[in-house]
Parts: C-alpha cells; sequence; structure tokens
C-alpha cells in the first residue's frame, strides 16, 4: 500500500480511538452555556442560569414536569382537598384560605449529612418575610399568613389565599439553617451579598441534589460532583462542569473542538446558528429544537418621559416588522408574540390588538406625541429634544445583537435614534434590571410555567425599588388598577372554565397598554453529543437539569 492508505488508515484509527474514548468515558460530562449566574442562592434573584445550575444541586419542593403535570420532589405527595392534606380556611371578611400539609422525603438530608427538616422550612419562610432580604417571590412568602410544625418532617402551611395552584410551592426553595441562620441574623439587610452559597460555595452542606458544587471560578465555570448524600437515582456521571462562553459564536468553536459536550438549550446558540450548525455538522450531533413558554421581549422603562407616552409605545411596535425579522434571522420557526402567553398554554387567546408594521400610522403617533422637527434624520420635539433610547441586552449573545442591529435600523426610519449598550448577563440581570437601572429599552426572555400568573412581572405590588429592598420583577414599573384586579382574581379562581375569560381579558390590556414590546416565542435549540440520551426539556420554567438522574451514556449494545 501507498503512503495515503497508511495516512487514511492511521486517520480512521484515531478517529474511531477517540470515539471509543468518548463513549467509554462517562465519568465527565461538559456543558456549555452562555450565562454566570449573579448567585446561587436559590431565594435571591431570577436568572434562568441560576435555575440551571440548582437543577442539579437542588431539589424544589413541587416542580411541573416535562408533560407538565405538577410533581413532588423533596416531598412525598402533593397536598389535595380531596385527600383531606389541604383544607380550606373561611375568613371572617368572607375570603377563603387554604392550610396544605406537606412531609419531606424521609430520606432527603443536605451534602454534609445533615437531615432536612421542618427547622429549614421555618428559617426558609423567616428569611422569605424578612423585609430587607429582597427574595425573587417575597409575595409567595408574604402571603403564608401561617406555619405549623408537626414533626421534624410534616408541616402545615397556612396561605391567605385559596388559589387554584394551592399545591405548588415551586418558588419555597428550602436554605440549610444550620449554616445560613448565623449569617442572616448577624445582618438581614446584606444577607444576599454574605449568603454562603456566595462567599462558601463549595461547602457541601449546601446541596439538596444528585451534585454538589466543587470548584468554580467565577464568570468561568462551576464544577459540580456527585452528592454523596443524594437520596435519589445515583446520576451517570461523577463529573458535570458547567463552561461559561457568553459568546455563542466562542461557544460553537468549543463544541466543535471538544472542549465542551452539548449546549444548554436556553442558554446557548440563537436558532439561526443551530440552524447553520446542524446543516454542517448534525451527522455528528444530536439537535432538538424545543418549543416553550420563552418569551423574547423588550421591556420599556415607563419612569422615562418619552415611553411614559403609550403614543411612542405603539410607534415603536408599529415601527419595525417582527414578521420579516423573524423569518430572516430565524428561518420563521419562531412565532410573533402578541402578549406574554404562549399558544402552547391553554389560557391563551388571539382576541386581542394585534400589531404590524405600518409606517405611516407610527409617524402620525409621534407627530401626535410631539415629536414633529426632524434634524438629521432624528425627530426633536418643541423643546429640541432628540428621540434618543438606549437598547440594552446581554452582551456576547449573537442572536439579540443582530436583532438590536435590525431594530436600529428599522427605527431609523421613524425618526428613532437607537444607542445600543450591552452588558454581561450576571451584570445585566444581577444589578441592572432587578433595581430598574436600564434608562430605556432592555430585551430578554422570560421562562414562565404553565399557566403562570404574572403577579410578579405585572401587578403594581411588585415593582422593584429600594423601599421594598428590589424585590418583585414588575421592572417596567407598570401599574394598571383593573390588571391588580384581574391577577388577584385569576388567582382564587378554582374552576378552570370560569379563569378563562379573566385570562383572556388581561391579555387583552397587556396587548392594549404595552408595558414591553412583544417581540418572538422563542424555541430553543438543544446539542447534545450522539453517545447522550434521556435529557428531556421541559419547555418551560423547570431546567432540564432537574431530571439528570435519567441521563445516560447510550448503551448500543
Amino acid at each position: 500500500m501507498g503512503r495515503s492508505w497508511y495516512v487514511t488508515i492511521l486517520a480512521c484509527s484515531v478517529a474511531l480511538l477517540l470515539a471509543g474514548a468518548a463513549r467509554a468515558a462517562p465519568d465527565r460530562l461538559t456543558i456549555g452555556m452562555t450565562q454566570y449566574p449573579a448567585t446561587l442562592n436559590p431565594n435571591i434573584d431570577s436568572m434562568a442560569a441560576k435555575s440551571y445550575v440548582l437543577g442539579f444541586t437542588h431539589q424544589p419542593f413541587t416542580q411541573f414536569d416535562a408533560e407538565w403535570n405538577l410533581r413532588c420532589h423533596l416531598c412525598t405527595d402533593l397536598p389535595s382537598l380531596e385527600a383531606g392534606t389541604a383544607e380550606i380556611v373561611e375568613r371572617d371578611d368572607g375570603t377563603q384560605g387554604v392550610r396544605t400539609t406537606y412531609t419531606i422525603d424521609p430520606e432527603a438530608r443536605w451534602g454534609d449529612g445533615t437531615p432536612v427538616t421542618t427547622a429549614d422550612v421555618a428559617f426558609t419562610l423567616e428569611v422569605g418575610k424578612h423585609p430587607d432580604t429582597g427574595v425573587s417571590n417575597a409575595e409567595m412568602y408574604r402571603r403564608i399568613v401561617d406555619l405549623e410544625i408537626v414533626d421534624d418532617r410534616t408541616f402545615i402551611l397556612e396561605d391567605e389565599k385559596l388559589g387554584f395552584l394551592y399545591p405548588s410551592i415551586n418558588d419555597f426553595r428550602l436554605l440549610p439553617a444550620h449554616l445560613e441562620r448565623p449569617v442572616f441574623e448577624a445582618d438581614p439587610k446584606t444577607y444576599r451579598n454574605r449568603t454562603l452559597f456566595d462567599t462558601d460555595p463549595t461547602n457541601p452542606g449546601l446541596a439538596l441534589g444528585p451534585y454538589r458544587v466543587a470548584s468554580l471560578d467565577s464568570g468561568g465555570f462551576i464544577a459540580l460532583e456527585r452528592n454523596p448524600e443524594w437520596w435519589g437515582e445515583p446520576p451517570a456521571f461523577d463529573e458535570i462542569v458547567i463552561r461559561t462562553i457568553e459568546n455563542t459564536a466562542a461557544l460553537e468553536a468549543n463544541l466543535l473542538s471538544g472542549e465542551i459536550d452539548m449546549v444548554e438549550g436556553s442558554l446557548g446558540l440563537s436558532l439561526d446558528q443551530a440552524i447553520a450548525f446542524e446543516a454542517r455538522h448534525g451527522d455528528r450531533f444530536q439537535l432538538f429544537y424545543k418549543p416553550g413558554l420563552i418569551y423574547e421581549h423588550i421591556d420599556f422603562n415607563l419612569d422615562n418621559p418619552i415611553l411614559a407616552d403609550l403614543r411612542v409605545r405603539q410607534a415603536l411596535i408599529q415601527g419595525i416588522d417582527r414578521e420579516a425579522l423573524s423569518e430572516q434571522l430565524f428561518g420563521g420557526r419562531q412565532a410573533v408574540a402578541q402578549t406574554f402567553v404562549n399558544p402552547l398554554d391553554w389560557v391563551y387567546t388571539s382576541d386581542v390588538p394585534s400589531y404590524h408594521e405600518d409606517l405611516e400610522e407610527a409617524g402620525a403617533l409621534l407627530d401626535a406625541a410631539g415629536w414633529t422637527e426632524w434634524r438629521d434624520g432624528v425627530r426633536h420635539n418643541a423643546a429640541g429634544e432628540p428621540l434618543r433610547l438606549t437598547l440594552m441586552t446581554t452582551s456576547g449573545n449573537r442572536s439579540r445583537e443582530l436583532v438590536q442591529q435590525v431594530l436600529q435600523s428599522m427605527w431609523r426610519r421613524i425618526g428613532v435614534d437607537l444607542r445600543i449598550q450591552n452588558e454581561p448577563a450576571r451584570v445585566f440581570f444581577g444589578e441592572t434590571m432587578r433595581q430598574r437601572r436600564y434608562p430605556a429599552l432592555a430585551m430578554y426572555a422570560w421562562i414562565s410555567s404553565p399557566e403562570n400568573v404574572p403577579r410578579t412581572t405585572l401587578h403594581s405590588n411588585e415593582i422593584p425599588s429600594a423601599e421594598n429592598s428590589w424585590t418583585g420583577q414588575n421592572t417596567p414599573g407598570f401599574k394598571n388598577a383593573r390588571m391588580d384586579e384581574l391577577i388577584d382574581e385569576i388567582e382564587i379562581t378554582l374552576d378552570r372554565d370560569e379563569r378563562a375569560p379573566l385570562w383572556h381579558e388581561l391579555q387583552r390590556i397587556y396587548a392594549t397598554e404595552l408595558p414591553v414590546l412583544p417581540l418572538y416565542y422563542r424555541a430553543d435549540p438543544h446539542i447534545w453529543p450522539l453517545w447522550l440520551e434521556g435529557v428531556e426539556p421541559t419547555g418551560h420554567l423547570a431546567p432540564a437539569s432537574l431530571g439528570v438522574e435519567n441521563w445516560r451514556v447510550r448503551d448500543d449494545g
């Protein structure tokens, strides 16, 4: 044989050896994603990157599964009115509350071997109800008016409202009292900055899942190792490394080079990148496109005097062609949104005001709002102020940066001067959005659970401020009395048929008042190695990592 045959045989042999090594070494899995968590404390800040990491390391009491059914994780059974583990409380004012009984899994223990008990429940509630801690879902904790400790494993919560989601305590994320109580009691106001989840993240006692944090480099990676105290099905991998690569082009390069094995869909390649990637490398990876309750949008800062005018907000949405944007950037795979409710959710209605590109109407609206004078292609008002807005998003996300450029060009046609200012995700979500520091526009996504009542994002009591320690997620600062009433009423309406018209009215108000600019409902592309199986994206708020016990190296016999 000639030299070329030897080279070919050698190359094939090396490829087979590498493939065999990948298949024969299931002890480590390396995952790439574009964001690094601003904190690992399960009760502080809402961020997809944190939720993904906690899926490996911290079990919730309850959560929706991939079939969108509520199930227990840390508890033994969901409370039920029929079973007698939930009881309606009749109040003197005619309202109804509910008492729900939960029992902690008897095998549950923290990563240092300390049993999970109702002492942790009592401490978590104390932190959640304290006005200075700034927990993400302060409203949930506020509504818990009583905690009855039955024994070390069983407790009863009394909610001031009987809601249709009464069995769910998804956001009641346990804190280890034996570790976090001294930190909290030293100074509740600064607890969020001193929590051990950030100052001592490798402390094994913080773990409440199949894995625990072994090491990390802030902004770079988080290495997880098996939690020897995990009481459930043992996971397949000895080690999981989550690497943060904020630039999506670099993320793709690392995947191709073998530096990472897979990309998390909700925090990975943009849809356009994934489609192109599949065309070139689809034989080397598994690609799965998961549509879900993921809503890409632009928050309006309604404290900005320009955006406080509804006519300007209406002009901005009619000054862009969202259909063309979706078609050109995402191959039409991401449906244009009219509200925050996805058509996949049963409460969705199409009977809302809809907006399409109409430059003439957009111009008329801006004229009526007082932006009548044109100078160098930019509108000005009577005071000579330019119609200039800043749009912020997460830096390094190629998809969002492309959308920014398209919007900048489209809005220029109606006389809007758009300036782009981006930040790393951990800064954007950890400070800018949480404290409403964005001056005008902020683009990002909400990931929600099925039939998720938008209290924290739309109720007027949920506007973050220094006075409430920046709790709540109503970052636009939206205030609408009827919206507040609908949110309150939906939560306590148990009959599904009676809730539907309330949901429909809520969506109509949203589409009419435009507290945000809806963009599209996302479909996230997940990329896995050929040898991995069992990963099941949920299409909603619960991360796929919450089912890591089912991840396995494929056995091809």
